[in-house]
Parts: C-alpha cells; structure tokens; sequence
C-alpha cells in the first residue's frame, strides 16, 4: 500500500473520512500491562528509547490490541537535546531532568553528533515500518523547540513553566541561542524519520499555551515554522501536524504563521473555532483523557459529541492530550468501538 493510500493520510491530505481513522497520543503507554512489562528491563528511560528491540515491540503494542489507525514512534522529546550533548537525565518519580540552561553549555552543544546518537531511534522507525500493518500509517514526531527548552531553565518543569518564561524575559538571547540549537537538530531528525519510514511527522508544543502574544509568536509559531519549512525544504511532501496545546484562541496565527498541514486541538478548544479551523485544513482531537478514565456515560458522551460536531470535515479522532497511566483499557477498546461505528 502507498503512503498517501493509509486512512490517517488521506485525511492529512484533506479527505472526509467517515467513520474518522483512530489513534491516541501517549498510545504505548503506562496504563497497559504489557508496556510496563517490557519497561521493566531497560535500566532507565532514555536507554529505553535507545534500545530499538524494547522501543519497537512497545510501539506495536496498542496496534495489536486496538488496531488503531496510525502508530506512533515509542520515544521521547528529549532525545534531541541529549543528541547534540544537552545533559539530560529521567527521575523516577520526578521526570526530565536538565542541566540548567547557560552560555558554556550552549557553547559545548556538538549538531555533528546527533546522528550518530539517534540512530536507535532512526532503527525502531525503519523496524516498525517493516512490522506494522501496510493499512497503519507510521508518525514520527518531535517536541517544539519552546516545550524542550522550558524544561532546561531551571532544570526541571515547574508551574505554569515560571522559570523558563522569566528566564525568556529575563535574557531571550540566550533563550534563542538553545532554541536556534533545536530548530536545527529537530530539522534533521525529522527529515531522517520520514527517510527511515515515517509517513507524517508531529511537532508537540505542550507548553505553547503558558505564553503570551508575543512570547507565542516568538517561542512558538516562529521556531515551528523553521522547522516546517526546513522539512519541507528537503522533502516537499512531508505531512506536519502541529499540536500547540491549550493554545485555541491562537490556533489560526499558528496554524497560518507555521504551514502545518493539520493541528491537533486540546479539550479545551471551543467547538466553534475548531469548526473554523476544520473549513481550513485537517483537525485532530479532541476527547478529555479523564473520560479515558471515568469511562461510562462520560465517555460515551464525549465520543458522541466530537462525532457529531466535526461530521462535516477532516478529522483524525485523537485525545486532547496523552493517555494517562490510569486509563482502563478497556476503556479504551470501547472508545475505538464507538468511534469506528460513526
């Protein structure tokens, strides 16, 4: 099967598809037993996403179960930065932890070393593609240069990204250097994704939405449109969704400002402005992932009204943010039964 032939393709392409082709970000994940099982043998996280046997049979994982219309790549934003010499580690309990950011460790970043560090992933992308089925489209993806950087200002997340947007305001020389750093990596490495299988790619901008106007403009649209038109420059039919969490009353400056071929919206975007953006280009969203978890009428409901509110135009059906480690599965299994009855 060609490429542009996969359900989630043709609707990236901009096709009606009825019922809308499935996925959900975060798909290989804590809240299935046999990922936690497979997880239990990597020493830690990153060696996990390094390691093409453990992140392949992972990523295959919710497509055997559920049969999910797109698989994406089991690994992690930070891979990037720790490609080109960031210091990175993960914490149990705690998550990304980051060198705090500073002129000498920009200074020390090496973008000749990042292939050679990610080739693991490149492998898992050329396995998966070699073992899923020719029907599945395979996503690659990235993290926005701005969600990366907010974890390295003070090291670590904290509320609202407070650290990272005084650190922004404080001196956004240094902030551009270390974006400037990532837009270039994130370039390549989307572009040897594609190479190695990949059918489309994502960009996850999960801090987009602590910004304000211009911080947004800056932080966010700008860094993703350089990394769209840099992709775009070496393969000019790569298929980009854009995902700016909790960022809807700005999804049209993004999604005009970035050339992204579709976006993702959160849960919390108006049924309105998605209807606009809808008449524009591709949707992707946009159930609570705590319906995931109540399960029942709450879940059936919220199915329910994104099927009937976007009935009219492109859609991808997809959480409004990842799957969360308390999900039922089973949950899960009737989210996919509804969603595939219309």
């Amino acid at each position: 099967m060609k490429s542009q032939d996969r359900a989630v393709m043709r609707v990236l392409s901009g096709e009606k598809i009825w019922p809308p082709p499935i996925w959900m970000m975060r798909q290989a994940g804590r809240y299935l037993p046999e990922y936690r099982e497979v997880r239990a043998k990597a020493r830690n996280f990153l060696d996990f996403c390094y390691n093409p046997d453990l992140a392949t049979e992972v990523t295959l994982q919710p497509i055997r179960r559920y049969g999910f219309d797109a698989s994406i790549l089991f690994s992690d934003i930070f891979v990037v930065p720790d490609a080109i010499g960031y210091p990175v580690r993960f914490e149990e309990g705690r998550g990304p932890v980051l060198e705090p950011l500073s002129s000498d460790l920009i200074d020390r970043l090496e973008q000749e070393r990042a292939e050679d560090h990610l080739k693991p992933v490149i492998e898992t992308v050329g396995r998966l593609r070699a073992e899923l089925p020719a029907e599945t489209t395979l996503l690659g993806f990235c993290g926005a240069p701005w969600t990366v950087a907010c974890y390295s200002v003070a090291g670590h997340t904290t509320q609202d990204q407070v650290a990272a947007r005084v650190g922004a305001y404080r001196d956004p020389d240094l902030m551009q250097r270390f974006v400037d750093q990532l837009v270039t990596a994130s370039i390549r490495y989307l572009v040897r994704q594609l190479d190695a299988g990949a059918d489309a790619v994502q960009i996850f901008d999960t801090w987009a939405g602590v910004l304000d106007e211009a911080g947004f403009k800056r932080w966010s649209i700008e860094p993703t449109r350089r990394i769209v038109e840099g992709v775009r420059a070496q393969r000019p039919d790569a298929k980009i969704i854009g995902f700016p969490k909790a960022s809807s009353a700005r999804v049209l400056s993004f999604v005009e400002g970035t050339g992204v071929d579709a976006v993702g919206f959160d849960w919390t975007a108006p049924d309105q402005l998605a209807l606009e953006i809808q008449r524009k280009l591709p949707i992707q969203g946009n159930l609570d992932p705590m319906r995931l978890v109540a399960g029942g009428p709450a879940l059936e409901e919220g199915i329910a009204h994104i099927l009937r509110t976007f009935n009219q135009g492109p859609l991808v059906f997809n959480l409004g943010h990842g799957v969360t480690p308390d999900a039922n599965p089973e949950n899960v299994a009737k989210m996919v039964e509804q969603v595939r009855k219309g």
